[in-house]
């Protein structure tokens, strides 16, 4: 029996009232951020500093009762390990080079992400050793094809030209798939070797893929993974989160081997509960446009959530990142709501 609730519920635990913890929960929409973000060169220098790193996972945890603390970093270091030039600009997320403008793609050897990525587990190790017993520590990475849609088109936004190079390019999209694939069971399996409990997987570009094209880039590369992983000896729980997948949700909880279930907003609790295996733990959903909203919309979408998942193992988060327009003592309301709810 362990004291962290959350680990609980990942070992197909119902707990009441459920933990919570809240996607991007170190960041923007705290004002003590921006002041951490400004002794950073840039945003990849903040998420290569340990002590940068360190302070922006703590500072949400001295504000609110979270249940767990997460990693603070970005899905594409993957890509910048692997040898592609990544850089952020304000206001608008990553930019890669894209591999599209190139005839031949040429990546790192994914060996090497380790030791590249080393000051991440840094700050991993550093959390271990500093959170209390009872707070679970997550780490990530990005799922294969949300990592690869940047590194294919250069940015985020519309996935048209992927889902094009998929087809056109059937080899070389693969192949990269491949290779960022075993980059990211590595750089999973360094972070929990450094003290994190669990992992979450964030597949964020799920969405309008065909189910033919989904086996491709979604479920075959994250098998990969997951597969990789346990041949590593690595048992940690790990949360998949393939936002957008709609009627493909379950093949992906069923097929993947992932733990646990993270569940978007557009997808009904009862409709995920269906289609995932039995007794898996589901996380989500709440809409993050309720914690901006307040008030009473808030307390009721609050309870509609609870009363959702209320039918097994649940771990409360909402069913997209924190925005930075929420106002931080609606965060203290949401977690008031959560924890008198039992």
């Amino acid at each position: 029996m362990t004291d962290k609730a959350m680990m609980r519920v990942l070992a197909g635990e119902r707990v009441d009232p459920p933990p919570v913890w809240i996607m991007r929960q170190a960041g923007r929409y705290l004002p003590e951020y921006w002041d951490l973000r400004g002794r950073a060169k840039d945003f990849l220098d903040f998420c290569y500093t340990p002590d940068l790193a360190f302070e922006a996972v703590m500072q949400p945890l001295r504000r609110f009762d979270l249940d767990a603390a997460i990693l603070f970093s970005d899905i594409v270091p993957i890509a910048d390990a692997l040898g592609r030039k990544v850089w952020f600009e304000p206001g608008e997320g990553p930019r890669l080079e894209p591999l599209l403008d190139e005839a031949a793609w040429t990546l790192d050897d994914p060996e090497k992400v380790t030791e590249f990525l080393a000051p991440v587990y840094e700050t991993v190790a550093r959390l271990h050793a500093t959170l209390p017993r009872a707070t679970t520590l997550i780490g990530f990475a990005g799922g294969p094809w949300t990592v690869a849609t940047y590194m294919i088109q250069g940015r985020g936004g519309d996935k048209d030209r992927c889902r094009l190079a998929a087809y056109e390019r059937p080899a070389d999209v693969d192949g990269l798939l491949e290779v960022v694939a075993e980059a990211t069971a590595r750089h999973l399996a360094a972070q929990v070797a450094a003290g994190a409990d669990c992992v979450q997987i964030f597949e964020s570009w799920s969405e309008s893929i065909p189910e033919p094209l989904f086996e491709r880039v979604i479920l075959k590369p994250t098998q990969a993974v997951m597969a990789r992983l346990r041949a590593m000896g690595v048992t940690a729980p790990v949360i998949g989160f393939p936002r957008g997948a709609g009627a493909l949700l379950g093949r992906y909880a069923r097929e993947t081997g992932v733990t646990a279930l993270g569940v978007d907003i557009q997808t009904p609790a009862a409709f995920a509960r269906r289609e995932a295996p039995a007794g898996m733990a589901l996380q989500g959903n709440l809409d993050p446009q309720l914690l901006v909203a307040g008030g009473e919309a808030l307390e009721t979408g609050a309870r509609q959530v609870l009363a959702a998942f209320a039918d097994g193992p649940h771990i409360f988060n909402l069913g997209h990142g924190i925005t930075p327009q929420t106002p931080p003592e609606n965060v203290v309301k949401l977690l008031e709501i959560i924890r008198r709810a039992d």
